[in-house]
């Protein structure tokens, strides 16, 4: 039953159904769709250098293979570079923009698995936040996540000695058998850029998206995107156009 690998003394819960999808898939086939509708898709390029040119942007492309530059022109501009959205903002466009982002890391471990049944567990931790715990790949439990604060290049980050054991300890309290950083056969984390919005705690920044437009005194346009999250990239896009 639901119950399956907790602490036989736990017995009230609340059941809920979700979704679940192939993150990198569905990059992938959005990028397809994209293209058969009339889009350039460039994977693996750099846009380097972006200005205003005339009625148009002007933009500097390297592509990473060989290093190999182009120059491409848009009528308008979308910076939806996630984690990067700020560099982008303020280096690659050239301005002295600082943008209200923040980059919140989130870790997970992978341990050898936990509890019979194809269904997650989300367990409340003392700290009033929660943490997952999803089967995965068959022999294992993906356990997430946490809520960290960082800086530097988003592409950097890895779980730390801290939160594999806040991790491990969280989801403890609930398992019949406790699982240790010992058991942790595999970890990772990603940084969520997330909307600055002024909360002291990471855990509560807001987690909805921001467009920002710019588009004064007639000039070429420009489109920030802010935070945002999976669930909701369908309907950020459709408000985005």
């Amino acid at each position: 039953g639901y119950g399956a690998g907790l602490r036989p003394e736990l017995a009230k819960g609340f059941v809920y159904s979700d979704c679940w999808v192939d993150d990198a898939r569905l990059v992938v086939l959005n990028a397809m769709d994209a293209r058969r509708l009339g889009a350039d898709i460039r994977t693996r390029t750099e846009c380097h250098g972006a200005r205003r040119g005339g009625p148009g942007w002007e933009l500097r492309l390297r592509r990473r293979a060989d290093g190999a530059e182009t120059v491409a022109a848009a009528r308008a501009l979308v910076n939806a570079a996630g984690p990067w959205a700020d560099r982008v903002a303020g280096g690659v466009m050239g301005g002295n923009r600082t943008p209200p982002l923040r980059h919140i890391k989130g870790s997970h471990i992978v341990v050898p698995r936990v509890h019979d049944g194809d269904h997650a567990l989300i367990l409340q931790n003392h700290d009033r936040r929660i943490v997952f715990v999803i089967p995965y790949e068959g022999r294992f439990s993906l356990i997430g996540t946490t809520d960290v604060a960082v800086q530097g290049d988003p592409a950097g980050v890895s779980a730390s000695v801290e939160e594999i054991a806040y991790l491990c300890a969280a989801v403890s309290q609930y398992l019949a058998k406790p699982v240790t950083p010992a058991d942790v056969v595999w970890s990772y984390a990603g940084v969520r850029p997330l909307y600055d919005d002024g909360s002291a705690n990471p855990s509560a920044v807001t987690r909805d998206y921001v467009l920002k437009l710019e588009a004064d005194g007639g000039e070429a346009p420009a489109l920030h995107v802010f935070g945002g999250k999976i669930t909701t990239y369908r309907r950020l896009a459709e408000h985005a156009r």
